[in-house]
């Protein structure tokens, strides 16, 4: 869900906000790491694109923590590798290219990132994936809950490693369930005349 969608952007707009978040990753990436002053003033653009599209703090925070174990294990991979990538720089630029990315999710709506990504010519199979792929996500979340509930109603006993064997259980029974559907799903579009 997204924490600040006021208004439905125009396609035109969501092309240009597509392309404007790769120029800025582009730029974060490219920047000079002899030029700090550089990301500063990139975090700035960040910090002041959020305000103005009254993007709630706590949930950039909140985007930022979820995500921060990979910039970490990046930062950590490149502290101990040989190519002399200085490991704090490289875990600012992480930091701001998942800020751009976090901007972008929380002002565009799904629809609207598809409906742009057909006008910029993105291959429809990609963009008919991507739509498929969100909308299954919604059906995995309601399976799992269901399963969830049905496991809470039949245990009567409790115990961290309990909890841990029924969520892997849980997980395990999802997956079958997933693909055993995702089957059916592409059996019946198939009747229906879609072509791969």
């Amino acid at each position: 869900m997204k924490c600040n969608l006021k208004f439905t952007p125009t396609p035109q707009l969501v092309v240009r906000k597509i392309i404007g978040t790769i120029i800025l990753i582009l730029l974060i990436t490219l920047t000079p790491s002899t030029h700090p002053i550089w990301f500063g003033l990139e975090g700035i653009l960040l910090l002041g694109l959020l305000w103005w599209r009254r993007v709630p703090p706590r949930c950039v925070l909140r985007r930022l923590l979820i995500l921060s174990p990979f910039v970490a294990g990046t930062a950590l991979a490149a502290q101990y590798s040989a190519t002399g990538v200085d490991w704090k720089i490289l875990a600012l630029r992480s930091t701001l290219c998942l800020l751009t990315i976090i901007a972008f999710a929380e002002t565009t709506a799904v629809s609207d990132l598809l409906r742009g990504l057909r006008l910029i010519r993105v291959p429809t199979l990609l963009v008919t994936t991507l739509a498929l792929m969100h909308r299954y996500l919604f059906v995995l979340a309601d399976e799992s809950s269901r399963m969830n509930r049905a496991r809470a109603a039949r245990t009567f006993t409790t115990g961290r490693r309990l909890a841990w064997l029924q969520a892997a259980s849980v997980a395990g029974q999802l997956f079958v369930r997933a693909t055993e559907r995702a089957e059916r799903v592409y059996d019946a579009m198939c009747a229906r005349g879609w072509k791969t």
